[in-house]
């Protein structure tokens, strides 16, 4: 299956987000097109909500104590990933 070209969207809104405390997981869909025609596929992006005076800021270090959440959102990702991507193959 031979990719021919993807669409790209800079502002692309995410398709799924899972939240603990202030660690996200991001789902983002990217259209490709291949040889059979266009298919979605999907990346994950995991960050941390946090204040630095008045600023809200994100980073993608994490400390011992949210390395757990962080694993979680990770799971909880990877299962909707799963369960979309197993949709399209079985149609």
């Amino acid at each position: 299956m031979a990719k021919k070209s993807a669409k790209r969207n800079g502002n692309n809104p995410p398709e799924k987000v899972f939240r603990i405390g202030f660690i996200t997981a991001s789902v983002f869909g990217h259209e490709i097109e291949t040889d059979e025609g266009p298919i979605t596929v999907r990346s994950v992006n995991v960050q941390k909500r946090y204040k630095d005076g008045e600023d809200v800021k994100y980073t993608s270090s994490f400390n011992l104590a949210e390395l757990p959440q962080a694993v979680r959102v990770l799971q909880m990702a990877q299962g909707y990933v799963e369960r979309a991507e197993a949709e399209i193959i079985l149609g």
